[in-house]
């Protein structure tokens, strides 16, 4: 049977990441098949996830998806898995409103899971049986089944807070976890780095697998876990033609690593053979029927990203052949003419005449609503879309005009002007992330671009003419 629970915090930073990555890792490491799952719109702490259980960690979003949509995904990924984890996002109760829209809690009651709080035990003791109390009995359809405290002081710190939950209410504490000197997790300009540029990171999962074998009841906690059941599974559907078989680039490496296994398995479902590149070592693109640029850091390996001259080159060239490119935020950035960080100027592919830079503080964070207003290679006129963004990127110049911008934000900040979506011939890049679930329609209608661009290519006679 596989069980199940939802591992939450007070709020972000209470160490939410550490209990669950270790709890993950802990289990995984006794043979057992872990498949995480990542509240919000996140790829850094999903990553984490990932690498501590050997297995894709997959996204549930309730403002982006519907409730069925829910079921159906976590159904689907969490089949045959012995153990399913899903860390929260921000404080269990914290929504986009006073009622708590989407927030962990309403997550957990839509999977009916129990919920793991961990608390931040930092100069506090009777008050965190205050805080657990408040919890239980806000919502009491969510099920706070057990408690782990962290960062403790001493002994006495432990024992005194341990004594209150379980006095004045009836759950458990199934952790209790020291302060310690050892960041798991560095911070820095967009919060945790990211396991792909973390240069300890297997030995940082092996460590926080160690601490959870040590300060956490992996017994209890795995007793307190739900059985959940698949009865009511749905398969998701896809609207494509597997048959008609394409290839699509992935630029995956340490610069652009933010992609939802949603996405790349939605193009795989729609008939992609994915080709993954590294956009600092690869000295030229290969032969694709299209190219998919994520989001992550080029910021921070601008200067390899510059320097691998040839490659950017190709990337201009395949976009001025019609070559259909999606790209998203960081992947906006690298299609641009060039970074300016600490008074250096590092040049980019040049697909479109900007010039980035970067600003100490966010540009633009949170959920995002698009109305398709200008044509372009992916979407429709008309088309309401939804997704996310978060950057500290700006922009420093750009020779072009709001108005041909693809998308109308009604929600979020956008490229410029209140509009986002740059559009030259068959590319098509933009701030705003998606999530396939949640837009359905972009891989097929990704792969349906890169058939039209793979029968102009091979079809003697015929050149690829199409504008957007």
């Amino acid at each position: 049977m596989t069980k199940g629970i939802v591992v939450a915090g007070l709020s972000g930073g209470s160490g939410k990441s550490v209990a669950a990555v270790g709890l993950v890792a802990a289990y995984a490491g006794q043979g057992r098949k872990v498949v995480p799952f990542k509240k919000g719109p996140d790829y850094i702490d999903a990553g984490w996830l990932q690498l501590a259980a050997g297995n894709p960690c997959y996204n549930l979003d309730p403002y982006l998806m519907e409730s069925e949509t829910i079921r159906d995904s976590f159904a689907l990924h969490s089949e045959n898995a012995a153990i399913i984890i899903v860390e929260g996002n921000r404080g269990l109760f914290d929504g986009v409103n006073v009622a708590g829209a989407y927030s962990t809690a309403e997550l957990s009651v839509e999977l009916n899971l129990p919920v793991i709080l961990v608390i931040d035990c930092t100069k506090t003791t009777r008050t965190v049986a205050a805080l657990v109390l408040g919890c239980q009995n806000l919502d009491p359809r969510v099920m706070i089944k057990g408690v782990i405290l962290n960062r403790l002081g001493t002994a006495r710190h432990e024992s005194i807070v341990r004594q209150s939950v379980e006095h004045y209410t009836d759950i458990p504490v199934v952790g209790a976890i020291p302060r310690s000197k050892t960041d798991y997790f560095p911070q820095r300009h967009l919060g945790v780095t990211p396991f792909q540029e973390h240069e300890g990171a297997d030995q940082t999962t092996l460590m926080l697998a160690e601490m959870a074998e040590k300060y956490l009841d992996l017994k209890t906690i795995e007793n307190l876990m739900a059985d959940v059941s698949f009865s009511a599974k749905k398969m998701l559907q896809t609207t494509g033609k597997p048959s008609a078989k394409v290839r699509i680039g992935i630029l995956k490496d340490a610069a652009f690593q933010f992609y939802y296994p949603e996405n790349l398995e939605a193009l795989v479902d729609e008939g992609a053979e994915l080709v993954e590149i590294n956009a600092m070592r690869a000295p030229l693109l290969p032969e694709l029927d299209g190219l998919y640029i994520g989001g992550g850091f080029p910021e921070t390996s601008a200067r390899r990203l510059a320097e691998n001259s040839s490659f950017r080159e190709s990337v201009k060239s395949a976009a001025e052949t019609g070559l259909p490119i999606y790209a998203e935020c960081g992947g906006l950035i690298y299609l641009g003419e060039s970074i300016l960080l600490d008074d250096q100027e590092y040049p980019l592919a040049g697909v479109f005449p900007v010039r980035f830079g970067l600003h100490r503080k966010p540009q633009a964070h949170g959920y995002t609503e698009l109305v398709v207003r200008n044509a372009n290679p992916f979407y429709q006129k008309g088309e309401m879309i939804k997704g996310h963004e978060f950057r500290y990127s700006r922009i420093l110049s750009w020779q072009g005009d709001e108005e041909n911008l693809a998308f109308e934000m009604k929600r979020g900040v956008g490229f410029m002007g209140n509009r986002d979506g740059l559009v030259y011939k068959n590319v098509l890049a933009l701030y705003t992330h998606i999530h396939s679930l949640a837009t359905p329609q972009w891989a097929g209608n990704f792969v349906a671009r890169a058939l039209e661009f793979k029968n102009q290519r091979v079809t003697p006679g015929l050149k690829n003419t199409k504008k957007h």
